[in-house]
């Protein structure tokens, strides 16, 4: 089942002791194109202060209601490693946090989430600050790949030497977390027409250049996504 990342934007997020807020966007992997972390928006809980959470707490999202369920504590979440949003996400901050959190790195192993094709996890996260990451294995120190959904909507579509249109949102998978298409809207931003566009034809997200370059050669665009985005529901 997929679900639109922008149809997400503003959902409250709840703890398992109460809510800390709604979300605000999403980071995602650019190589591997999988959502890593929402990020949330605190409000008056804790002031001035955005927080990432990982799908690991999460687990599928095909849930009908417009609270998001979080495996964890209000006070786990308050003392995990503070996020600077302004600055890009550091790889040494993402072995901080999973060490914080006790959860394998998803960086390690050959699968979307390390060792498993799903974010999945048989036990509850509890802070382990100090303790070795329980992958057991010596942490990837490589650049992360992160990127901000909400900074890369917008984004122009070019193949070749076409501007084919603009990126308007994002299609995933509820259980996996993975993006498998771009919407785009060619045409006039305004009555133009949404397409998708699978990720697996995108050759590089140019952001300097603000656009996403992807290969349509021989794959003409691409299947109407006018039913799943207006009328908000999933598309199987």
């Amino acid at each position: 089942m997929l679900r639109s990342i922008k149809q997400l934007y503003g959902d409250k997020l709840g703890a398992s002791d109460g809510e800390i807020g709604h979300v605000k966007d999403f980071y995602f992997d650019d190589l591997n194109w999988a959502i890593r972390y929402l990020v949330v928006d605190t409000g008056s809980w804790l002031s001035g202060r955005q927080v990432l959470i990982s799908p690991h707490s999460l687990g599928r999202l095909d849930q009908p209601e417009k609270i998001v369920r979080v495996n964890l504590t209000r006070k786990q979440i308050e003392n995990s490693p503070s996020i600077d949003t302004h600055k890009p996400v550091s790889r040494q901050y993402e072995e901080e946090y999973y060490r914080y959190y006790g959860w394998p790195y998803y960086w390690q192993g050959g699968a979307l989430w390390g060792m498993s094709g799903f974010p999945v996890l048989e036990m509850p996260a509890i802070p382990v600050a100090g303790e070795p990451n329980v992958s057991g294995a010596k942490p990837d120190t490589a650049e992360a790949h992160l990127r901000s959904a909400q900074a890369v909507n917008g984004y122009n579509l070019r193949s070749g030497e076409e501007t084919v249109g603009h990126v308007c949102d994002f299609m995933m998978d509820a259980e996996s977390w993975a993006i498998g298409q771009l919407v785009v809207r060619t045409g006039n931003r305004f009555s133009g027409k949404d397409v998708l566009v699978p990720t697996k034809q995108v050759q590089r997200i140019g952001y300097e250049e603000s656009t996403v370059f992807v290969d349509l050669a021989g794959e003409p665009v691409i299947h109407s996504a006018s039913d799943s985005i207006v009328s908000g529901a999933a598309t199987e």
